[in-house]
């Protein structure tokens, strides 16, 4: 099976996936993955052009943005005098796309170019979504910034953050942020309550999808919050981690990669070369997500 996504990767994957490929199985070294990431970025330090695959508009925008410094900090770079990362930190200072209740889930600039529906520019979008970008904004700059008038914006929005996860409940990708801003925010001295770290793991627990006939859909398995043995939620939800395991086996194409879960057809249906281009750029991203938890978890039994 290695050897297969492995040839597939090879064949099939952009620069950038392709350099997080060889950092995760080969060895390879992680600076690879920020010159990479290079090509994405714009003048203004921000990143765009297609880094998220489903939004193809070429200006910065805060989630493509916030996908190269994942991409970086998933291999372990961190060094911040990286072109890479000073763009990042002009970008982000510029307070280009930042409103008042945190950073822009979508920008007026995605509806002049092919995207996924969800990346259709709108503020209530924008409402419901930003914690998505905006939790691992902030976390990262707690941990990293030295700007102090960015932190401070940070910090405002690290308490709004908080208390959107006690209150309202936070929900899709930013749950799985808010342990790096949890951590970031008690490594700066910000009060984090016994009770919070409760709630986001119940609030985590609660969201994995347990009906494996579902997963064929876009729904959280486990994967998505359960990284290795050692992540808090896999006592308990050993079973369920299992069953992805085999699932995971059952259903990579032949010979190749997975299939992704959603597709633009539905509300963009005049996209249909692009989203096929697309799907290919994130099936490179999915077999990498695949083939960590595969690592961590299947022991061929």
């Amino acid at each position: 099976m290695y050897n297969e996504v492995r040839n597939w990767m090879n064949r099939n994957a952009r620069a950038v996936e392709l350099a997080l490929w060889r950092c995760h199985f080969e060895d390879g070294n992680p600076r690879d993955v920020a010159d990479a990431l290079l090509s994405y970025q714009n003048e203004d330090g921000g990143f765009g052009h297609a880094l998220e695959p489903d939004c193809w508009n070429p200006g910065s925008t805060p989630v493509a943005t916030w996908t190269a410094i994942k991409y970086m900090l998933a291999v372990g770079f961190d060094d911040m005098a990286h072109p890479a990362y000073e763009g990042v930190w002009r970008y982000l200072a510029s307070g280009k796309d930042r409103e008042d209740y945190g950073w822009r889930f979508s920008v007026p600039e995605n509806d002049n170019w092919p995207r996924a529906p969800w990346w259709s520019y709108g503020e209530e979008n924008n409402r419901d979504n930003y914690a998505n970008v905006t939790v691992g904004l902030t976390a990262f700059i707690l941990r990293y910034g030295k700007d102090e008038a960015l932190r401070a914006v940070a910090e405002k929005f690290a308490d709004g953050l908080v208390t959107l996860l006690m209150d309202k409940g936070a929900a899709g990708e930013a749950l799985e942020g808010y342990d790096f801003l949890l951590e970031a925010m008690g490594e700066n001295g910000m009060p984090v309550s016994d009770e919070a770290w409760t709630m986001l793991r119940k609030r985590q627990n609660d969201a994995i999808g347990r009906d494996v006939a579902q997963w064929k859909n876009y729904v959280p398995r486990p994967s998505r919050f359960i990284h290795d043995m050692n992540s808090p939620l896999y006592k308990g939800n050993e079973a369920i981690v299992q069953a992805e395991v085999d699932y995971l086996k059952s259903i990579r194409q032949a010979g190749g990669v997975w299939p992704i879960t959603w597709t633009w057809f539905d509300m963009m249906p005049q996209y249909g070369a692009e989203f096929a281009i697309s799907e290919r750029w994130w099936q490179g991203l999915v077999a990498i997500e695949n083939m960590l938890f595969l690592k961590a978890f299947d022991r061929g039994e």
